[in-house]
């Protein structure tokens, strides 16, 4: 079984999710489908199909959950010991070298991925672009637009 590479912060946020659905989504949609039951004819009451499709997609999702944290393989990148390289769960910060733009991003699994909160996957292109980079390097990264460089300011593991 291949294993996925996670931080501590994503499989967190996975348990907690699950931990919900299993104790508050799955009991209250359990009620509702009961309820629904109690108004009669099952063929024509939407109420009961509704929670039933619900149902549905809540324990598909706790099924994925399960799944995920079953094959992650979490990485805690302070106890990675990197030595000032980029690494899986690093934050690093970089400027494109022509504009001056600074960017900071956290390099984490393809299930943790945010570009609006800054977390690349480490399957982006920008990612395996700075993988095994020093601060202070300068890495080319291929984008729709052409070739961009980008210099690394900083490398941190937090």
């Amino acid at each position: 079984m291949k294993k996925t590479p996670m931080t501590i912060t994503g499989a967190q946020k996975l348990r907690d999710e699950l931990h919900y659905l299993k104790t508050v989504a799955r009991p209250r949609i359990i009620q509702a489908i009961a309820e629904a039951r109690a108004h009669g004819d099952l063929s024509e009451n939407a109420e009961y199909h509704a929670a039933r499709e619900q149902q549905s997609f809540i324990e598909g999702r706790i099924a994925e959950i399960e799944n995920k944290l079953a094959t992650a393989e979490v990485i805690d990148v302070r106890t990675v010991g990197a030595g000032g390289r980029v690494v899986f769960g690093a934050t690093v910060v970089i400027v494109h070298c022509e504009t001056g733009e600074e960017l900071m991003y956290r390099i984490v699994g393809e299930d943790e991925a945010d570009i609006g909160a800054g977390l690349i996957s480490i399957r982006s292109p920008i990612a395996r672009a700075l993988i095994n980079k020093q601060e202070g390097e300068t890495t080319a990264v291929e984008t729709p637009g052409g070739q961009v460089e980008y210099e690394i300011i900083a490398v941190r593991y937090e």
